[in-house]
């Protein structure tokens, strides 16, 4: 474990607290309930029927977006836990960082915002935000989850590769601590478990992957050779990148944090990079495992469908604009407060795959 580093960490006593009044729990503390209310939530149980790269119901085996979010918070909560950080409210924002996605993953959202051009278009993250402060509805006096501050900061601020926040709410250039931990925790995860759904799928083989450097000496240190077994095999390669960056994170992390003139958390939101990162020379390497799983697994024939996928969403939202009574009551009176097109949208983002399929051919 690291030393006690309280100046970085969010708190009780330094947290901005939650817009909504609450009385304090007997037994939870806040970061505690947050969690608990992100797990409890509809949009949550329905991670498990959407897309991480393959369609749910393809292969058991496969991801999807509730058992990725699973496996960044165990990552998360591994290196917050040994920078001494808050590991609750770091895992509050692991389980929650992909909430908003659409059906169909990627592409989906691609295509929903296309659909949405006209209408502010969709962006997941931004999503993410709107429905733990709106569409989210468990208590009778608000709407949303009335989470903490520093727990929709992260979402808000939410980044990886892949992902560049848009939302404007928030004045701080940056997270806490804890919602960085949560960005490279997501970075590590799907690069090397889609990596693991890839080579299991058979999309992508190991020889493509010789010129890879950090799958090669992940092989060398597992002894891959002398494993027969090739589900074993890839398994213990992929958990051997991830046991390798996760402790170079934290050892360059706590190195980082300590030559800084941390006073508290207000320092970390007025900096602009961030300081839970990996190695150059790590980071190097997991880009280029990055680029070879886009080119050789996320825009593959048999992941990328998007004609289907621009079909189903594209008719699912001019029926239901022209018919919104054809949405539950719940969508159609949110269009006292948004637009109609954005309350359509919202309810097909929050579709799972097959249910957004089964709506699709239903409706025509």
């Amino acid at each position: 474990m690291t030393d006690h580093i309280p100046a970085c960490s969010v708190t009780e006593k330094n947290t901005r607290g939650r817009k909504f009044a609450d009385k304090a729990h007997p037994y939870r503390s806040d970061f505690d309930r947050d969690r608990d209310r992100i797990i409890h939530s509809e949009a949550f149980r329905r991670l498990e029927g959407k897309t991480q790269v393959f369609t749910p119901g393809v292969n058991d085996n496969f991801r999807n977006r509730l058992t990725h979010s699973i496996e960044v918070a165990q990552i998360g909560r591994t290196i917050a836990r040994n920078l001494n950080l808050n590991e609750t409210l770091t895992e509050a924002i692991c389980l929650a960082h992909d909430l908003g996605h659409p059906p169909f993953g990627h592409a989906g959202e691609k295509i929903l915002n296309e659909i949405m051009a006209e209408h502010g278009g969709f962006e997941h993250n931004k999503q993410t935000l709107h429905i733990v402060e709106f569409l989210e509805h468990p208590y009778p006096d608000f709407m949303g989850l009335n989470l903490l501050y520093e727990t929709r900061l992260g979402l808000a601020k939410h980044r990886s590769t892949y992902d560049e926040p848009t939302d404007t709410t928030f004045k701080e250039k940056n997270c806490s601590l804890e919602g960085q931990v949560a960005d490279i925790a997501d970075r590590i995860a799907y690069n090397c478990h889609d990596l693991e759904d890839g080579l299991r799928a058979r999309v992508i083989e190991s020889k493509q992957l010789m010129e890879i450097e950090i799958f090669v000496k992940a092989r060398q240190e597992i002894n891959a050779e002398n494993i027969s077994d090739h589900t074993i095999r890839r398994a213990r390669t992929a958990k051997a990148i991830i046991n390798k960056l996760v402790c170079d994170c934290i050892e360059v992390s706590k190195q980082n944090i300590a030559e800084r003139n941390i006073i508290s958390p207000e320092d970390i939101y007025n900096t602009s990079e961030n300081l839970i990162i990996i190695s150059k020379d790590n980071d190097k390497q997991l880009g280029q495992l990055e680029k070879f799983l886009l080119k050789n697994f996320y825009l593959h024939d048999s992941v990328v469908a998007d004609e289907k996928i621009r079909g189903w969403l594209g008719v699912l939202f001019e029926k239901l604009c022209e018919k919104p009574e054809l949405m539950p009551s719940y969508f159609r009176n949110l269009s006292e407060h948004q637009s109609m097109a954005r309350c359509v949208c919202d309810y097909i983002a929050g579709m799972t795959d097959r249910y957004c399929i089964e709506k699709s051919n239903n409706i025509i």
